[in-house]
């Protein structure tokens, strides 16, 4: 399902602020675990693929109407049974669309290598098994056409909520963002030569279905003097490694 996705860069200051100014219309996502200060908080960790030419990369600075991103996505800290997610986000004009696949951490370097979904997709956890291998299929017809590599890993802490009137709106506050350029697969758990890319900023996350956005979030953005921006995770986090060597 096409979704909208509003994005702002706000200042830590307003943090508490705009946690108690939603907190009436909100509920803590239910897939997130209460950290030590009782927030709906947990990892996101992802690797961002593009091509040699970085076509990925281009298509956003160039403000393509549709485009794609592939990347993994895992959670949180490595187990041994730990899942990640094969993912594309398609923007298609002003709305966006996700296609998600699982497979096992342990598996990921092979299903890239031989993308033979038969072996190693994993779809226990999945609702709808066809989807999820027509989605994987999807996966990798554009990671082998181009073709894709590992470009950048991002990472950071994510506060969600869902809405209290309507669980397709969705909330976010992304805090502590960062990044790394040209990480191996075997690092999407690794924090090692992560940079910070904003110091004293987080990203707000605005996310629903209808066409207009929530009258009470979007007076709250109002009054708060929010802009809405077009940032992408993936292409700040490369820039801020663009000149930095890693050892």
């Amino acid at each position: 399902m096409l979704r909208y996705e509003r994005k702002y860069l706000v200042p830590n200051y307003l943090l508490d602020e705009l946690r108690n100014r939603v907190s009436g219309f909100v509920r803590q996502d239910l897939y997130a675990t209460s950290n030590e200060y009782g927030l709906p908080q947990y990892t996101v960790r992802s690797i961002y693929f593009d091509s040699p030419d970085l076509a990925c990369y281009h298509e956003k600075l160039e403000g393509l109407l549709q485009r794609r991103k592939l990347r993994v996505r895992g959670y949180d800290t490595c187990s041994d049974d730990e899942k990640v997610v094969l993912e594309i986000k398609r923007k298609i004009g002003n709305r966006i669309k996700k296609h998600r696949a699982y497979v096992a951490y342990n598996d990921l370097e092979n299903i890239l290598l031989t993308g033979d979904i038969d072996t190693y997709l994993d779809t226990t956890c999945c609702m709808n098994k066809t989807r999820a291998v027509e989605d994987a299929k999807r996966f990798f017809f554009h990671y082998k056409i181009r073709p894709f590599l590992p470009t950048t890993i991002v990472t950071y802490e994510r506060e969600a909520y869902h809405g209290k009137i309507n669980s397709g709106t969705r909330i976010t506050f992304d805090k502590n963002i960062r990044s790394r350029n040209f990480p191996g697969i075997d690092e999407l758990f690794s924090e090692h030569g992560l940079r910070l890319l904003f110091k004293s900023h987080f990203i707000l996350e605005i996310k629903y279905y209808n066409e207009r956005m929530p009258g009470w979030i979007k007076n709250i953005i109002h009054e708060l003097k929010l802009r809405n921006e077009a940032l992408s995770k993936y292409v700040l986090g490369f820039d801020v490694n663009k000149t930095y060597v890693h050892y």
